[in-house]
Order: structure tokens, then C-alpha cells, then sequence
């Protein structure tokens, strides 16, 4: 396979060459996957994510209201890392039953349900 072109300003030129087993692998990658066929309606799952903003939820609104680095230490420990906290942090700051309040050193979350 060649492909020629400019990106940008810089012409390209690339060959790529694979073996019948490559090309045969690559096609097998692009089919779709068999799905099982069920005559049960299909039962909805929750996600990790859902159980884990569900539990943010509760968490918040058993306390009522926290400061913001308390808050964000307990959902770390929640979600088990230090970017899902944060996630979880920023869905509870535009969440409608949460309100935000600017505190003294950080902002302060208020549960109004």
C-alpha cells in the first residue's frame, strides 16, 4: 500500500507493506463481533461510574456540606484514585442538587437535594 500526500506544506510519501497473514488479521479486526442472541429483554447494568456517583451523592448529602479539599480527599478514596475524585468532584459542582459556595480558603459544597 502507498499513500502519497501533503500535510501541510511537507509532501508525504509511505509505503506500507504486510504479509497475507497481516492483511488476513486486519480483516478479522474489522468484522463485527458475533453477539449472542437473547429472547429476554435486555436488563440495564449499572455502571461503575453510576455506583460511584450514586455513593458521592450519599456521601455529600449524609454530611450536609464540606469544604472542597475534605470533599475531594473522601471521593478519592471513594473512587479509588486521584482523577476519578476529581471527576467526581467536577459532576457534584454542576450537579443541580448541589450547591457551590466560595469559603474562606476553598469552596464549600452544600447538599440541597
Amino acid at each position: 500500500m502507498r499513500i502519497r500526500g501533503h500535510i501541510g506544506e511537507w509532501p508525504v510519501d509511505l509505503t506500507i507493506e504486510l504479509g497475507p497473514e497481516e492483511w488476513a488479521s486486519l480483516a478479522r479486526a474489522g468484522e463485527p463481533a458475533a453477539t449472542p442472541v437473547s429472547s429476554a429483554a435486555p436488563v440495564a447494568q449499572a455502571r461503575p461510574d453510576d455506583t460511584l456517583w450514586l455513593a458521592a451523592k450519599e456521601l455529600l448529602r449524609k454530611a450536609g456540606e464540606m469544604q472542597g479539599p475534605a470533599l475531594l480527599e473522601l471521593l478519592e478514596g471513594l473512587a479509588g484514585s486521584t482523577a476519578a475524585g476529581k471527576r467526581l468532584l467536577v459532576r457534584l459542582r454542576h450537579s443541580a442538587e448541589v450547591k457551590v459556595e466560595s469559603g474562606a480558603d476553598a469552596p464549600v459544597y452544600h447538599w440541597i437535594g
